[in-house]
């Protein structure tokens, strides 16, 4: 064990120096030196508590989802009955009461509505999720069963969870913490977030757009109060949004049919030719494109709203078809506006609303405070720990300090590497990383000094040591992995930071320990050839 070939020392020595030297970065930016920017900068990514930032807790309203799936079963029956041949015909529509009714004219088809029914109520899954009855011979009465609406709500929650994470991405922040909390709850945790105010507008909007056929009947935006008062059966009165230039007024539009944004593959912010104004470039997907190019060819000198989140931003006309599946969103947006509503809906539309119930700042001096604290306990313990093995272990002692600053450094390189976040758990994950790292040294030195007792000479000694105290170290810290993976796999926020620093604490503290501190210790025995050790 205490032979070391020149492949194996230079193997040794690159990896331990490549791990140290992506720790300068993150020691140089700690103590406010400027790194050359020709050379590469892994950094350690500070979390919340150390770095400043924003927590932010959003909820949902599952009343929301319940009334969306609504219309959208309303949707696809009507879609299915004009595609029924010949075609169903139904009315009497009603939604109240959380279900959906309608009457089908004739009592000769409603063995085919009801053919037409059952596989969207049916649907793919392993969950029931509606419950079909035929009142009256011809009215059909569908509603959501609490296992439906149970899990309608948690996919919704599932698909709020992954546009957050896209939005704030595209912001450029680092390492943010989203995770679902309860059935209707997002936590989302932004580092070294300098404007929150941004965030909140961001993940505030829904970012949901529709493109609706203006009523021809009121093809001019009427006042709010005229228009509450329209009741014409298939419209929905929809009211223009703030900065728009017809605020105090709303439209008219068609409520089924239209085109879903759920189409678009691609949103950017660009300028408009004619006049340089901010605007939105859109890019729907071939079906989406495909529906686009019908609407626009069969409503041409037809106006249609553009509907964002239920506001009407815009409402121009259908000058000619449009072809290519490409689309132009004007609204009087500014520079800031476009971009946001670009990344909005190219990370797509929260399928449900989201309310935010509780916010939080932590300010960077509070970071500053922790770090300066869990550096100070560092240094407190890795001091005392010198003290101690230099005192109690002489020479042994010294390559123990060696293995322990290096362990240091090379578990702050690989977490840059790693791109990995550094919570205030973490900086105890380093407290424990050098004890483990000196409980290592200790079983090691410990050991050689029995088999010196012993009568063995000094070389068997020490190999009859690094061997036997190894299988200890190893159990010890494979039982410390299992407990770190579980902490990482169950655990969230800064419980996973700890979890991280203790895993990869564990790689270096064994390796520096066994490995480096043998490869020392060999070499010294090789070069001074003593005949006694001071252990």
């Amino acid at each position: 064990m205490l032979e070391f070939p020149t492949w194996r020392k230079v193997w040794l020595w690159s990896l331990t120096l490549v791990a140290v030297a992506a720790a300068l970065p993150s020691i140089f930016s700690a103590a406010n030196i400027r790194w050359p920017d020709a050379l590469p900068d892994p950094v350690v990514n500070l979390g919340l508590d150390l770095a400043g930032g924003s927590h932010i807790l959003l909820e949902a309203d599952p009343q929301q989802v319940k009334t969306q799936r609504l219309q959208n079963m309303e949707d696809a029956v009507q879609a299915a009955f004009r595609s029924a041949e010949p075609r169903i015909r139904a009315g009497d529509v009603s939604t109240r009461g959380e279900r959906l009714s309608f009457m089908v004219e004739s009592t000769a088809d409603v063995d085919r509505a009801r053919e037409e029914i059952l596989p969207l109520v049916n649907g793919t899954g392993l969950v029931r999720e509606w419950d079909l009855r035929v009142d009256d011979e011809t009215r059909f009465v569908l509603t959501q069963t609490d296992a439906g609406t149970e899990a309608a709500v948690s996919n919704a929650m599932d698909a709020a969870t992954d546009v957050v994470r896209k939005r704030i991405d595209a912001l450029g922040t680092r390492e943010p913490t989203i995770i679902r909390q309860g059935e209707n709850r997002i936590v989302v945790q932004v580092p070294g977030l300098d404007d929150p105010e941004q965030l909140k507008e961001l993940l505030g909007q829904t970012a949901k757009l529709e493109f609706k056929l203006v009523d021809p009947e009121f093809q001019n935006a009427v006042p709010n109060d005229s228009a509450l008062s329209i009741s014409k059966v298939g419209t929905q009165v929809v009211p223009y949004a703030e900065g728009s230039g017809q605020e105090g007024t709303s439209m008219v539009v068609r409520r089924l049919g239209g085109i879903q944004g759920d189409s678009l593959i691609d949103a950017q912010a660009g300028k408009k030719f004619d006049d340089n104004s901010d605007v939105v470039n859109i890019t729907f997907d071939a079906q989406g494109g495909a529906r686009f190019a019908k609407l626009s060819s069969e409503n041409v000198n037809r106006r249609f709203a553009i509907i964002l989140d239920g506001e009407v931003i815009s409402a121009p006309s259908f000058n000619e078809p449009i072809y290519g599946g490409q689309a132009q969103i004007s609204g009087n947006f500014t520079v800031d506006s476009a971009n946001a509503l670009a990344i909005s809906l190219q990370s797509g539309a929260l399928p449900v609303d989201l309310e935010i119930i509780e916010e939080r700042s932590v300010g960077p001096d509070l970071g500053a405070d922790s770090i300066r604290k869990g550096i100070i306990a560092i240094m407190i313990g890795f001091f005392a720990v010198i003290a101690l093995m230099v005192a109690t272990y002489g020479r042994f002692g010294v390559y123990a300090t060696y293995a322990l600053v290096i362990n240091v450094l090379m578990l702050l390189g690989i977490m840059a590497i790693a791109n990995t976040t550094l919570t205030l758990p973490g900086l105890a994950g380093f407290v424990i990383t050098i004890g483990a790292a000196v409980d290592a040294n200790v079983l090691i030195n410990e050991r050689i000094a029995e088999e010196r007792r012993r009568g063995r000479r000094v070389v068997a000694a020490v190999e009859n040591g690094y061997k036997e105290a190894s299988r200890a170290i190893y159990d010890a810290n494979v039982t410390n992995f299992i407990a770190g993976v579980l902490l990482f796999l169950f655990g969230s926020g800064p419980i996973r930071g700890f979890a991280v620093v203790l895993i990869l604490g564990l790689f270096t503290s064994v390796f520096t320990a066994v490995t480096l501190s043998r490869m020392w210790v060999a070499g010294w025995l090789r070069r001074s050839r003593p005949s006694e050790l001071n252990l």
